[in-house]
């Protein structure tokens, strides 16, 4: 296994290559590059296997580095500061991530990642979408990924109608789309969609307030969405629902 870290900070490179050599869980040679060019020249060299890139490098940034090759037929897995829009782009594309300072046991699940898809066929694909949320395209354009065991999905935002939560699973509700389960939680996709006119009605329940169809008083109150699949509204979301609804 041949890794390759490219980040232009010295300390932070040379912490990142220690974490690596201590928590690594397969026999691995570890490489240091410092920027663009001299990450170029290194993935040409060397062929790795996995690439840790920092998102800022001196002469340009990591997606700089990536437009210039052709194929990539390694796992990328980038590092960055903590930065909320850097952090959305990586959630929709589903991109690996680590922020720094690195955390011992998220290198160690990074690792385990790896080690279950080491290539990933659809990398290509999910960076035009990192980088279409960089750019901070309309709603109508978002597009998310979302992955369960067998498959990934490139899925327009505005034609999901709901997500609904299954304890450490959300089951995803799209239009013409049969019913997608993630093994992430409701709470992390509604901090990814709530800008985008998503509403959390009901602790279960997340939906997209462009496809409600009506409110139902009936019982306390419940929402039918487009679908016709109805979602009910807790009490103390009723208000904040109504004053939604008279705005659409």
């Amino acid at each position: 296994m041949k890794i390759l870290v490219v980040d232009n900070e010295t300390n932070i490179r040379e912490g990142i290559v220690e974490l690596i050599k201590n928590f690594c869980p397969f026999k691995a040679q570890v490489y240091e590059a410092n920027g663009v060019d001299s990450g170029l020249k290194s993935i040409a060299d060397i062929n790795p296997d996995i690439l840790f890139l920092d998102v800022e490098l001196d002469d340009g940034t990591g997606m700089d580095l990536l437009s210039k090759i052709n194929e990539i037929n390694f796992h990328l897995i980038f590092i960055t500061a903590h930065n909320k829009y850097a952090l959305d782009a990586f959630r929709f594309s589903a991109i690996d991530f680590l922020l720094k300072p690195i955390n011992p046991e998220e290198l160690i699940e990074a690792f385990d990642r790896v080690n279950k898809h080491i290539k990933n066929s659809f990398l290509q694909d999910q960076l035009l979408i990192m980088q279409e949320s960089l750019n901070k395209i309309t709603h109508r354009e978002r597009k998310i990924v979302l992955k369960d065991s067998n498959s990934i999905y490139f899925v327009n935002v505005n034609e999901i109608i709901r997500c609904e939560s299954d304890g450490q699973y959300t089951e995803f509700y799209i239009e013409n789309t049969k019913k997608i389960v993630i093994s992430k939680s409701l709470k992390e996709y509604e901090e990814m969609l709530e800008l985008y006119g998503f509403i959390r009605p009901h602790h279960s329940h997340l939906i997209n307030t462009h496809k409600i169809l009506r409110f139902d008083k009936v019982d306390g109150g419940s929402l039918i969405m487009q679908n016709n699949d109805e979602v009910p509204v807790s009490h103390r979301k009723k208000a904040q629902i109504l004053q939604i609804l008279d705005s659409l």
